[in-house]
């Protein structure tokens, strides 16, 4: 992982090989997390789909397209992940069941889902231009993985962005706020999901490397890491200029709702 997405060099209390151990970790993480998100974006378009079936085929295709990609990266991802449980030699937990956090975001409403699902993947593509397309110390396959993956997201981001317009046209300034509660709402309960991975990962940190951490290296372990998870899957979206455009769109009031909020995810 990139440091200034795993933030691992402030784990002081940690000699050079348990961070890179600690980093391994961190980026079989990212991967399950990204397929895990995927798991509720996947239903969501293909519901979006459905009603457009007798109606624009070109968007009918764009859109089943999107979920066919997207189908293919939960594929993908899970295959990078028992290459990793085979060559790592410890387990690492995740979060999940995948289909109980889909069932839980995909309960909210359809426009505060499609923010939440453009917020996702243009965070993917900030992590990949700024933080992964130059990183040379990167393994081969993962970075290429994550390219492949950047790419295909570029055209997600488009077409999730004209998903969101659609689904806010003829709604009033009030509902369309009601709608960004709920986005933050789902984002809330990721950073939830997101807190427990920290256990996770020290859990699985400690199986690796055998290094059982003092009271006060695990606070460290959890303030630093939780800071990096909400920056890595939360702040990296929330203060994208594009999705801070697509929002003010909307209403300069959403936009504004969401630069109050986003500091505390950097």
């Amino acid at each position: 992982m990139p440091e200034s997405l795993a933030r691992i060099e402030p784990l002081e209390f940690l000699n050079r090989d348990e961070k890179r151990i600690l980093n391994q970790i961190r980026g079989n993480t990212y991967l399950a997390i990204f397929g895990l998100v995927e798991e509720f974006i996947l239903p969501f378009v293909l519901d979006h789909a459905r009603p457009h079936l007798q109606g624009d085929d070109y968007r009918v295709r764009a859109l089943l397209q999107f979920a066919g990609e997207e189908a293919k990266h939960i594929q993908l991802f899970k295959r990078f992940k028992q290459e990793f449980e085979d060559g790592f030699g410890a387990d690492c937990a995740v979060i999940g069941p995948p289909e109980e956090i889909a069932k839980a975001v995909l309960a909210h409403s359809p426009l505060g889902v499609a923010l939440a699902i453009l917020q996702i993947e243009w965070m993917s593509q900030r992590h990949y231009v700024d933080s992964i397309k130059d990183d040379q110390e990167l393994d081969p396959q993962f970075k290429s993985l994550l390219k492949n993956h950047w790419m295909e997201e570029a055209q997600h981001a488009k077409v999730d962005t004209l998903m969101v317009e659609a689904l806010a046209d003829g709604k009033s300034e009030a509902e369309i706020m009601q709608d960004v509660e709920e986005f933050i709402e789902i984002g809330g309960f990721l950073d939830g999901g997101l807190t427990q991975q920290v256990e996770f990962d020290m859990e699985s940190f400690t199986r690796a490397t055998g290094r059982e951490l003092t009271d006060s290296e695990k606070q460290e372990f959890r303030r630093v890491q939780q800071q990096a998870n909400r920056w890595t899957y939360l702040g990296t979206g929330l203060t994208h200029e594009r999705v801070l455009e697509t929002l003010e769109s909307l209403t300069p009031k959403a936009r504004a709702r969401v630069e109050s909020i986003s500091p505390m995810f950097c």
